[in-house]
């Protein structure tokens, strides 16, 4: 079943401090919205206040037909009946009750044998039937997650709020909750709003995607359209878009639009909601991924990349299994290959390289 969850306010902190969150969006059963954005631009304020946890303020939040909060009118649900599920980074588990029993806390207005049922049926689901009796002490972060999980699913909420979740997980870990969580949430037929600043976490987890930046929503949508058209610069920084830089229209014909940038020339397919013109300034944003480093070699091998980019390789950022190439193109294009890819090519600092990117991955924006 889906719920509209509809949020307008503001809050002000005693520092100064604005946060001003304006959102529309269903809730759809076994679905997750993300609210995404760097760290401190607001996330956690929206999550607490929509679970009541902050009373904004002023502004109002809307649960379906429900009014969960409305400062004008002077009305203000307290948590405990909103019947929201709450998993924060920590835990939180009680230290003196087992995970059995700490599952079936949530489950306080059931009768003691169906709360045993259900506990029994969640605590086998997300596989922690053998630790059933330990304390949270006695388990892993990992598992003690699960045992947060399954105690904020316990009572079928129709909404769970989820903030930063696997923040205190390693990758390994990570990956496989962001699956069983998918998974429950499917099961369970429950919806989640889920806070999170890493873009693996958003691009993973989530369905839907609200960008949150300086305290303010700034673009909401499905996580792919959002991650490949971001709306504006600071959202395209944001969502990780590496290459991000300044160019002026040449000509726009046929689907096709070239466009003078630093020294470089780029064509380019992708343009937002507003005609293009010679003359107009862009910005052309590139995902690092999206670019292919080629040795420098004439003639170029054949393939479907339109723009082949003539530079030298001026930096590398090694990042695990994936090495960063900054470079030196008459304008600075960010790329990602594997270190293996890397070593083989021979490249380092100072290479001579071609920077190889389709016209369908430049995305173009009009420059405010």
């Amino acid at each position: 079943m889906a719920h509209e969850l509809t949020v307008a306010f503001r809050h002000r902190y005693a520092d100064g401090v604005v946060v001003s969150a304006e959102l529309r969006h269903p809730l759809d059963a076994g679905r997750v919205v993300v609210l995404f954005g760097p760290s401190g631009v607001g996330k956690t304020t929206v999550l607490r206040a929509i679970a009541g946890l902050l009373r904004p303020t002023g502004g109002r939040i809307l649960f379906g037909d429900r009014i969960w909060t409305d400062t004008a009118a002077g009305v203000f649900v307290p948590p405990q009946q909103r019947g929201i599920g709450y998993v924060a980074q920590e835990s939180a588990l009680f230290p003196h009750l087992t995970v059995r029993d700490n599952v079936e806390f949530g489950l306080r207005a059931l009768p003691g044998g169906d709360r045993r049922r259900r506990a029994a049926e969640l605590v086998d689901l997300l596989g922690l039937s053998a630790f059933a009796d330990r304390l949270p002490r006695e388990v892993s972060g990992g598992q003690a997650q699960r045992v947060s999980l399954a105690r904020a699913v316990a009572a079928r909420p129709p909404v769970l709020l989820l903030d930063e979740p696997f923040g205190a997980l390693d990758a390994a870990t990570r990956r496989l909750i962001r699956e069983e969580l998918r998974g429950l949430l499917r099961r369970e037929g429950t919806a989640a709003l889920l806070v999170t600043h890493d873009r693996h976490d958003a691009m993973a987890a989530g369905d839907d995607i609200a960008v949150m930046i300086g305290g303010r929503i700034r673009q909401v949508g499905p996580v792919s359209e959002v991650f490949r058209h971001p709306a504006d610069a600071d959202v395209a920084r944001a969502v990780g878009v590496e290459t991000v830089i300044d160019a002026v229209v040449r000509d726009a014909s046929g689907g096709l639009v070239r466009v003078a940038a630093g020294r470089a020339e780029l064509a380019a397919v992708s343009v937002d909601d507003r005609p293009l013109g010679r003359g107009d300034r862009v910005l052309a944003c590139i995902r690092a991924e999206d670019v292919t480093v080629e040795k420098q070699t004439a003639p170029q091998p054949p393939g479907s990349a339109r723009n082949h980019l003539h530079g030298i390789i001026t930096r590398i950022d090694r990042e695990g299994a994936v090495d960063r190439l900054t470079l030196d193109c008459g304008v600075e294009i960010v790329a990602a290959i594997t270190s293996r890819s890397r070593e083989e090519l021979g490249f380092e600092p100072g290479t001579a390289a071609v920077a190889a990117i389709k016209a369908t991955a430049i995305h173009l924006l009009h420059k405010a």
